[in-house]
């Protein structure tokens, strides 16, 4: 075991554990909120600087790469000097992402605006190491469910305030109901974030800019590895469908007629927006209200694995779905799925480190993500170009491998390291 107190063990009075809760909830609803609220329209809008669906999906590509880079920096930088002010700066690129996204004039100009709000917004990873700084582990899979429920929630409101903007004023104007959002995610972060990170916890060693070393130290925690190849294939697998779904609804679903004009684009965004609802209510019930009693009834490790082939079965649902009603059934079953995935992983993961590498280690997971989420949409309008059901299909494969590489995780124990 490292120096230090141990990562289940912390030390925080409950009235900052509290405070800091409160606020990693609400800074992740921002985000996921600001990020929704472009969800609808982003593939109309590259679509309007005549996009093809491949250059739809690599926008999403660009702004993951910028995660896959940064995450990792971000988490061992929060390890060094804190949570706070890792939060705060991130958020604040992350604006501005979004204002440029706006402002955009060009395809260029909107690669760029994603790609500053993708590193910005590679801060999951300090987020989540704040979330495990005051969260003992027998609670953590709650809390982290509860940090799901805010990516739910910001799924819930932001695709519907996407799409009424949107619809309403032009697809250039929710990205600046976003950048408005972040600004105010950025002023109640300052005024209320207290630092987490422990007080004579030192922080872990350099991992280079990549997180090359990271990856090499992760190897002497118990499920780490394991754990980073499922994340990453989970993440290429979901990513396949999450940079397809819009354009799938807009070609199966919208009149022929209308395919390619206004009136068949703002079609397009109320369809998508329906079902990025049914989407993220599903993901705030399971993980807002459901998470805790499933894992102390199952434990992390079941549900990562059923987590993982819920995901696969649905994405075959999609791809055989004969129209638009009947879609919504394999959409809740996938937001079941992931809303037990996410936080289950997470949880394990963070009880499977000490406390000083927290930060590092949920950047690394992040970076992970961030990687499979470049490599998903990079192929993914090559698929669609060539099956509207491929990239689902595919999706579906790569899932059901997670699932059956999750088979081999062991439970979750208290941190143990051989250095």
């Amino acid at each position: 075991m490292s120096d230090g107190a141990p990562a289940d063990e912390p030390t925080i009075d409950d009235r900052r554990r509290k405070r800091a809760l409160a606020v990693a909830f609400v800074t992740l609803f921002l985000d996921l909120l600001g990020f929704g609220i472009i969800i609808p329209i982003q593939p109309f809008y590259a679509e309007s600087f005549g996009a093809t669906p491949t250059v739809v999906t690599l926008l999403g590509a660009s702004y993951s790469a910028m995660q896959f880079l940064f995450a990792p920096m971000w988490g061992r930088l929060s390890d060094r000097v804190g949570r706070r002010p890792v939060v705060l700066l991130s958020v604040a690129f992350g604006a501005v992402g979004f204002l440029v996204f706006g402002l955009a004039q060009s395809l260029v100009m909107l690669f760029v605006a994603r790609m500053i709000a993708g590193f910005g917004n590679a801060n999951l990873g300090t987020v989540q190491a704040l979330v495990a700084d005051v969260t003992p582990g027998r609670d953590r899979a709650k809390a982290m469910g509860l940090i799901g429920a805010a990516f739910g929630l910001g799924f819930v409101f932001g695709p519907v305030i996407g799409g009424l903007v949107g619809s309403a004023f032009g697809p250039a104007a929710p990205a600046f109901v976003s950048a408005a959002f972040a600004a105010i995610n950025w002023l109640l972060a300052f005024a209320l974030l207290p630092e987490t990170r422990r007080a004579g916890v030192a922080a872990g060693s350099t991992h280079g800019f990549l997180g090359l070393r990271a990856l090499g130290q992760a190897r002497a925690f118990a499920n780490v590895p394991r754990l980073l190849l499922i994340i990453f294939v989970f993440t290429t697998g979901f990513s396949l469908m999450e940079t397809s779904l819009a354009l799938f609804v807009e070609h199966e679903f919208v009149p022929p007629e209308l395919f390619g004009s206004g009136a068949g684009q703002r079609q397009a965004t109320r369809l998508t927006t329906w079902v990025l609802l049914a989407v993220g209510v599903t993901a705030v019930i399971v993980q807002g209200g459901l998470i805790g009693p499933l894992r102390r009834r199952l434990g992390e490790k079941s549900l990562v694995v059923a987590g993982a082939a819920l995901c696969a079965l649905s994405f075959v649902g999609i791809a055989l779905v004969p129209s638009y009603a009947a879609l919504f059934a394999p959409i809740v079953v996938l937001s079941v799925g992931s809303g037990v995935f996410s936080p289950s992983q997470s949880s394990l993961l963070s009880r499977s480190v000490d406390a000083h590498q927290q930060g590092v280690m949920l950047g690394l997971s992040q970076s992970m993500s961030a990687l499979g989420r470049i490599l998903g949409p990079a192929v993914s309008g090559l698929l669609f170009e060539r099956a509207h059901g491929a990239p689902f299909l595919v999706g579906a494969t790569l899932l059901g491998a997670g699932a059956a590489v999750a088979l081999g995780l062991r439970p979750a124990e208290p941190p143990t390291s051989s250095t």
